[in-house]
């Protein structure tokens, strides 16, 4: 008897995550039957090994790159030269997306772009060369989107990103930016010296922190 499969473990079978397999039954690609609560079933005899390779051929892989603010520009250029003559030694098809913008803000126009993608079932693969130059915080929530969409990760340093601390600095100076403006107003007194103060305790730790 031909047996009937989930959704998922079709999708474990086959390599592919669940929204590729609603994409080709859109498509015609591959098309479930039905149960009585209308959920989806796909028969043994239908999981074809080849509806996997040749998903693979349209899946490439994405490097990502950031850093905080426009003057580490020259670290953002680095980083994606590091990821381009990696993501070339290993003969990998690849596209290259960059963001300039705070580790701690989830709205960036580069990560949406990524996490679409990944969601989509487009990427076969994650390329970073810090882990933080993902997110500051919240790297594995994106990690486990990649796991659930079977996309491979690969973080090219998995020591402290040299940049940590100043990014860090940058990031929660931001944050505090933001909400003090909204306290005091963006050019009021108290808002300006509360700053200040901030600026001259994020230098004087940097300065502390050079060798």
């Amino acid at each position: 008897m031909d047996k009937l499969i989930t959704i998922s473990e079709a999708g474990d079978l086959l390599g592919v995550s669940n929204t590729s397999l609603r994409r080709w039954e859109k498509s015609g690609k591959l098309v479930p039957e039905r149960t009585a609560g209308n959920q989806r079933r796909y028969r043994l005899s239908q999981i074809d090994p080849s509806l996997a390779r040749s998903a693979e051929v349209d899946r490439v892989t994405l490097a990502y790159a950031r850093v905080s603010s426009h003057d580490q520009k020259d670290d953002l250029e680095r980083q994606k030269q590091v990821l381009e003559l990696y993501c070339a030694s290993q003969g990998w098809t690849f596209d290259l997306i960059s963001d300039l913008g705070s580790g701690m803000n989830y709205h960036k126009k580069g990560l949406k772009q990524l996490l679409d993608r990944i969601i989509d079932g487009k990427v076969s693969r994650l390329v970073i060369t810090h882990k933080d130059r993902l997110l500051r915080f919240g790297a594995e929530l994106v990690f486990a989107i990649c796991e659930a969409n079977h996309v491979e990760v690969v973080i090219l340093n998995r020591g402290e990103d040299a940049t940590f601390e100043e990014d860090l600095a940058k990031d929660v100076l931001e944050i505090i930016t933001v909400f003090s403006a909204r306290l005091y107003g963006s050019r009021s007194h108290k808002n300006v010296k509360l700053l200040q103060s901030i600026k001259d305790a994020v230098d004087t730790h940097q300065t502390a922190s050079d060798p």
